[in-house]
């Protein structure tokens, strides 16, 4: 039996809408001497992001601990390198593109595991917001990716079956997560040079020709 066409696309944030810049988050830690993935595991490894991207903490506590934290790896003060990374952090302008493209043809979504600023950042820095049907917030909703309960909402959300929707990411197992969910994953590396749209149009997804 064919699969249906796709209708919707649900689309990460981080990763996927913005480029995270892993390039100066590792330049950074070679700089000041810091072993690889310090800067992020700082930041994005431990119960205090695990409670903010549920909605259940607060943020600038969050980000004084991941610096708190760094320092300690280091043994020594250093300057706020979250910061600095966060600061070099953009839009990826393809993805931004693309999902324009995508409008109206197919009905689309961000699932995000973020804090509760999501929805200030794609309206008024990416300027996205209004190209969405939905917005998932992990922050808002309680629940994060990998969590298959975050997949069902998002899909119930839209208002289409999870094998109607594609989903994409740049974690793996959020990838994986949402395949066992039903949906159709796309594992995008914007990092590693993935071509977004041949990926999407790979899973039944094509923007329509202007």
């Amino acid at each position: 039996m064919t699969a249906s066409r796709p209708r919707a696309v649900l689309f990460d944030f981080g990763g996927v809408i913005w480029n995270m810049r892993w390039d100066v988050c590792r330049a950074l830690e070679a700089e000041h001497g810091l072993a690889l993935n310090s800067v992020f595991t700082t930041l994005y490894r431990t119960e205090t992001w695990a409670a903010v991207e549920r909605g259940r903490g607060d943020r600038e506590a969050w980000l004084a601990e991941a610096h708190a934290a760094l320092e300690r790896l280091a043994g020594r003060a250093l300057p706020p390198l979250h910061a600095a990374w966060r600061a070099a952090q953009e839009p990826i302008r393809e993805t931004v593109a693309l999902i324009r493209a995508l409008r109206p043809a197919y009905r689309l979504g961000v699932l995000s595991n973020a804090d509760a600023t999501l929805r200030a950042r794609l309206t008024d820095v990416v300027k996205i917001a209004d190209a969405f049907d939905d917005i998932v917030c992990s922050a808002e909703v309680g629940v994060a990716k990998p969590e298959p309960e975050i997949y069902a909402l998002a899909c119930a959300r839209i208002g289409l079956a999870p094998a109607a929707c594609v989903f994409v990411d740049d974690n793996e197992p959020n990838v994986s997560a949402a395949g066992a969910a039903g949906l159709r994953a796309v594992h995008y590396r914007v990092d590693r040079g993935d071509d977004l749209a041949a990926q999407l149009a790979a899973a039944g997804v094509r923007a329509p020709r202007p």
